[in-house]
């Protein structure tokens, strides 16, 4: 049991440390979240030291690692330099020590704030599916998927009491592979920045030209290529433009496809963070292939700003949970389907107006990032409590 003045003490301020690899460089999912969080956290009264690399007070130097390095680097990904001194500054005087990653980094930071008789939480961010996309051949390796969660378990999860996963999917497959801890489910969340533009006019007909934004990785796990598929196949090909923000190994390829496949010039490649939400709202339709998504920020971030979705149903991506009509889902790379889904949403305008409001509203009620924070907060003064 604890005492009274130790249970009230727990309502003061927090002071967490939030170690990423990557914290300076916007282009990278987990670090736009790490930075979110860190900027509400200080909003909502708490203490937030970033520790890594680019980070403002506490930063790391880049570690190095051959050939694995240079794969990371395509996803906008650096990996950092553990150091007993930078971890043992950071920490000094904090409530507790949250991981997103479980590198050497992060589990070196976990033992140093363990040796200092701090709490230690962590989040599940890194889909190992999504680690074998990048793997080339390895990953039709039998069982490569099932050792990557054992050995990230093995790494920094099995020692650690309170684990955040963004969706009930990524909990699920934690627990069929065998992770103990206690699983808390806590959206990503958007900022406040992403909010509706003006939402179309349900009078009038769709716009020509008519843009489908996409967002994310160019990588294979990411599908681009049905999406131009798609486009190329629609009724209304002549008169869709294409927009994929995004940077990554498939790049050039993807620009390649597109230029032989659509009417239309296609806008591929990498957005700053700050020019999103403008982006997202001078869109008609947003459409999310992946096949491999541990919760899909970009497409909360779409919906936010009031563009209806059009989401790739699979097994291994939590993406489809936010679909709120079937004229939002089709079958992972279905590209026939897709297409129809597509022409389906031109052809009527009036119900994507109408649509468009509801995951705007639907969003706002459900992601909001401060929302998140709030329940992030509570996970930590558990782990501090237990």
């Amino acid at each position: 049991m604890r005492e009274n003045g130790s249970e009230e003490s727990l309502d003061r301020p927090l002071t967490i440390a939030l170690v990423v690899d990557t914290v300076g460089n916007q282009g990278n999912g987990t670090s736009n979240s790490a930075l979110q969080w860190a900027t509400e956290l200080e909003r909502q009264g708490h203490h937030v030291r970033l520790v890594g690399i680019g980070a403002p007070e506490y930063p790391a130097r880049v570690n190095k690692v051959p050939l694995v390095s240079w794969v990371a680097a395509k996803q906008l990904m650096q990996f950092a330099q553990p150091s007993d001194t930078l971890f043992r500054t950071a920490f000094q005087g904090v409530d507790v020590v949250h991981i997103y990653m479980p590198f050497k980094f992060g589990r070196h930071a976990a033992k140093v704030a363990r040796q200092m008789g701090i709490p230690v939480t962590a989040g599940f961010h890194l889909q190992p599916e999504n680690v074998l996309y990048s793997a080339g051949p390895l990953r039709h390796i039998p069982g490569i998927s099932t050792f990557l969660y054992w050995l990230f378990k093995h790494w920094l999860y099995k020692r650690v009491d309170h684990i955040h996963v963004p969706t009930e999917m990524t909990a699920s497959l934690l627990r069929s592979h065998g992770y103990q801890a206690t699983l808390h489910v806590i959206s990503n969340g958007y900022s406040p920045e992403y909010q509706p533009g003006e939402l179309p006019d349900p009078k009038a007909a769709s716009p020509v030209p008519f843009r489908i934004i996409a967002s994310g990785r160019l990588a294979h796990e990411k599908d681009q290529i049905t999406l131009i598929k798609a486009i190329a196949m629609s009724r209304h090909a002549e008169d869709i433009q294409l927009v994929i923000a995004g940077t990554g190994p498939l790049r050039h390829y993807l620009r390649f496809r597109a230029g032989r496949l659509l009417a239309r010039k296609a806008e591929i490649g990498f957005h700053r963070h700050a020019e999103m939400p403008s982006l997202l709202r001078s869109g008609d339709l947003f459409v999310h292939c992946s096949i491999a998504d541990i919760e899909s920020v970009s497409v909360i971030e779409a919906m936010a700003c009031g563009l209806v979705p059009v989401i790739a149903a699979s097994e291994l991506s939590a993406a489809s949970q936010f679909a709120l009509l079937d004229e939002s889902l089709f079958p992972v790379r279905d590209v026939a389907l897709l297409a129809r889904r597509i022409d389906w949403w031109i052809a009527h305008p009036r119900e994507r107006a109408e649509w468009s409001a509801k995951y705007a509203e639907s969003t706002k009620e459900h992601y909001s990032v401060e929302a998140s924070v709030h329940k992030f907060v509570d996970m930590e003064r558990e782990a501090i409590e237990g």
